[in-house]
């Protein structure tokens, strides 16, 4: 049965005061309830689909994290019931990762045993990630759980960037990242490198000693004075460069809570070289704010050559092969830089969250 508006019985309308408002709220009350009635008329009818229906395709990759939809059968079924007819569903894209086994959180949702052949230290990463996702979520964490699992496969294939601890997948990179990477950053450091630059000339005129906060780390005027050591707050070196200090913690993306972090004055004697190396991780670059660079002196990152420049930064991606040298004459000096570890632009916020807690000093 189907009802017109002639059928409706409609209050008379007054032309004017307080009754024509309360006919037009009747009006209105009248035809919400006869638009009801002509859905639910709508919905039992077999093979006689919703209007709503028909925009529901571009909501399909909310509905199908968990809702599920009706589906519509065809007049040969029209007898079937409605509970036959209910599913779930699957979007297109994610029928395709589970087909190909490419699915970040794949191996999570089928309870696959992490690989046994995985190091020591992968397994505990992998620990402290399933803890991290315990007290949050796994929302954001795909890339890092792809990266844990797939770690063995890219310790065995030789590659001009293979970071030795951690690699997350994904990630586009290159030895050298141009300013925009980190315009704020790099803008606030080349700012402050006349007071940064008299800070380290106040603490090298001390000598370098372990006494005064020094590390040395190798032969020929190789040493570091840290202010960040894998993201434990160095207090006293740090009370010594109060101005570079704070300069550091105004930068937005320096990596101070974990263990990827540091940050500190590097120096390198004439005729020191270092040997070709990895860094731990692709999550982080690294910045180099040159201080004193005499001749000679050379950063070689996956095949690029660069020189460093006073007052300038260099953003380098030292996950690639890099080697270090400084071939100057002996009375040119150290070469000087302030060195500081910057996340990764392409890593999201809730992936540098669960790195910090994975990373942390404390675990």
């Amino acid at each position: 049965m189907y009802w017109t508006m002639n059928t409706l019985p409609l209050p008379q309308y007054v032309e004017l005061g307080v009754h024509s408002l309360s006919g037009l709220l009747w009006t209105l009350l009248l035809l919400f309830l006869w638009h009801c009635y002509r859905m639910g008329s709508d919905l039992s009818l077999p093979g006689h689909a919703h209007a709503g229906k028909l925009k529901s395709n571009s909501r399909r990759s909310m509905i199908s994290r968990g809702v599920s939809c009706i589906k519509t059968k065809g007049s040969a079924r029209s007898k079937q019931s409605r509970s036959d007819q209910i599913g779930p569903f699957i979007s297109m894209d994610r029928v395709k990762e589970d087909e190909q086994g490419q699915g970040y959180l794949t191996p999570v949702l089928s309870h696959s045993l992490f690989p046994a052949q995985a190091t020591a230290e992968a397994k505990k990463l992998y620990k402290a990630l399933q803890e991290y996702a315990k007290r949050y979520s796994w929302v954001g964490m795909g890339r890092i759980h792809k990266g844990l699992r797939e770690q063995v496969k890219q310790n065995d294939l030789p590659a001009i960037q293979k970071p030795h601890l951690f690699f997350l997948p994904d990630v586009p990179s290159v030895p050298f990242f141009p300013r925009d990477a980190h315009r704020h950053d790099i803008e606030l450091l080349e700012a402050n490198y006349p007071v940064i630059l008299a800070e380290f000339q106040a603490v090298y005129q001390r000598g370098i000693d372990s006494k005064t906060g020094w590390t040395c780390v190798g032969p020929k005027g190789q040493a570091v004075f840290p202010l960040y050591n894998a993201g434990v707050y160095m207090a006293g070196n740090c009370r010594s460069c109060p101005c570079t200090y704070r300069t550091l913690l105004s930068l937005r993306t320096f990596i101070n809570s974990n263990s990827l972090g540091s940050a500190g004055f590097w120096l390198l004697g004439p005729g020191a070289s270092l040997a070709s190396s990895y860094g731990p991780t692709n999550t982080r670059l690294r910045c180099h704010l040159g201080l004193q660079t005499p001749p000679l002196c050379e950063l070689v990152v996956g095949g690029e050559p660069q020189c460093w420049s006073e007052g300038h930064c260099l953003l380098v991606d030292d996950s690639f092969l890099h080697t270090i040298s400084h071939k100057g004459p002996p009375e040119s000096g150290p070469r000087v830089i302030l060195s500081v570890d910057l996340w990764h632009p392409n890593v999201a916020a809730a992936e540098r969250q669960a790195l910090d807690y994975m990373f942390s000093p404390d675990l």
